[in-house]
């Protein structure tokens, strides 16, 4: 076998027991993220297509600061800027960080995808009695949930990625540990490869849970 296989193994026996429960706090982190994204995203894709001239504003404002600024200043920003008013660990810190940034993204895949629906719709659901509110939670909103569900899964792989940007704040998830393993035994190559293999693992089961659930709603369909 040739010498960088052995090492690789070597650094593979040597180093799982550790990455496994690093790779357990990126699922952590990823899923409170998404779960406070998708909520801001829904939030503002409304208040950005909404009549009120002050909701589109502040929305519109949300998310080009956002979207404008690169996501490891964001994490550092709200890191110091949160703790500041409130004691949090580093974890949940973190994981709200992301949950802000993400939920510029989802909000204009939800905007996308509400505009996206026709409008006679609507039109026809104001004419059978409905306000706009009922229109929108029970005929818009579940049609553009299900075309939005692509590009929500892109975002949610995206959002599992950049949660090794946590390391920053001092998050031990599997970035941060691989970054001390690295400093650690002098294999800087052999660790970040390893890294990268668990990080490529979660995202194949992850794209393909994405697949089924996106075969079972019949998406292409819609």
């Amino acid at each position: 076998m040739p010498e960088i296989f052995t090492t690789l193994y070597e650094v593979f026996i040597r180093t799982y027991p550790g990455f496994l429960k690093a790779a357990l706090i990126t699922l952590e982190i990823t899923a409170i993220a998404l779960v406070l994204g998708t909520a801001l995203g829904i939030v503002f894709a409304l208040m950005k297509i909404s009549k009120s001239k002050i909701l589109q504003t502040i929305a519109n404002l949300y998310i080009t600061l956002i979207r404008g600024t690169p996501l490891i200043v964001q994490i550092m920003f709200l890191y110091y800027g949160i703790t500041n008013i409130v004691v949090l660990s580093n974890f949940w810190a973190g994981a709200i960080a992301l949950g802000i940034h993400n939920g510029a993204y989802i909000a204009e895949i939800f905007r996308g995808a509400i505009q996206g629906i026709d409008r006679g719709q609507e039109e026809a659901s104001l004419a059978v009695g409905m306000n706009r509110r009922q229109a929108m939670r029970r005929i818009i909103f579940p049609q553009a949930l299900r075309r939005a569900i692509p590009p929500l899964g892109n975002q949610f792989i995206i959002t599992m990625k950049d949660s090794s940007l946590v390391y920053v704040i001092g998050v031990s998830e599997m970035f941060g540990l691989a970054n001390r393993e690295a400093a650690a035994s002098f294999q800087p190559f052999e660790t970040f490869l390893v890294v990268g293999m668990y990080y490529l693992v979660l995202v194949l089961i992850f794209s393909a849970l994405l697949k089924w659930y996106e075969k079972k709603l019949d998406v292409d369909s819609i």
